[in-house]
């Protein structure tokens, strides 16, 4: 999965999970609750679970308020790309860049806008990976 990290107002935020969302019929049925827990159970499918290897995040620039739109008062510049063969480790960091981003900006985290992505705890509740920062090894480099 290779996604475009950004703020989601209906999901908290959208990443390499909720990019298959992009694989089913009507998907903006599937919005209420913050998409919880339709993300989880979408990516938990057969035919999306058992193929997928890797997420990518975009996070070159992300959004990390008022998205999934683009507003560019609201978006940052990062420079970043996340690789993980956990995607809900993939979507944990990605949050946690968002929520870096927002409190630079004094913004409210997500939440306290209740907005936070409640689908990553239901994706670990179900096996799908990790979703707690305190159990995700990160490694950051420098690309020059």
């Amino acid at each position: 999965s290779l996604a475009i990290l950004k703020d989601h107002g209906l999901a908290g935020v959208t990443a390499g999970l909720k990019n298959y969302f992009g694989s089913i019929h009507n998907p903006n049925k599937y919005h209420e609750g913050r998409c919880d827990p339709f993300v989880a159970e979408v990516f938990d499918a057969p035919p999306v679970r058992s193929k997928h290897r890797l997420t990518i995040l975009d996070a070159l620039t992300v959004q990390f308020h008022r998205g999934p739109s683009f507003h560019a008062r609201w978006a940052d510049k990062y420079g970043g790309l996340v690789f993980s063969r956990d995607p809900v480790a993939a979507d944990a960091v990605g949050w946690s860049i968002i929520e870096r981003l927002r409190a630079a900006a004094g913004l409210p985290d997500l939440e306290g806008e209740r907005r936070a992505p409640s689908y990553l705890r239901t994706a670990e509740r179900m096996g799908l990976g990790r979703a707690d920062p305190a159990s995700i090894e990160t490694v950051e480099e420098t690309v020059t």
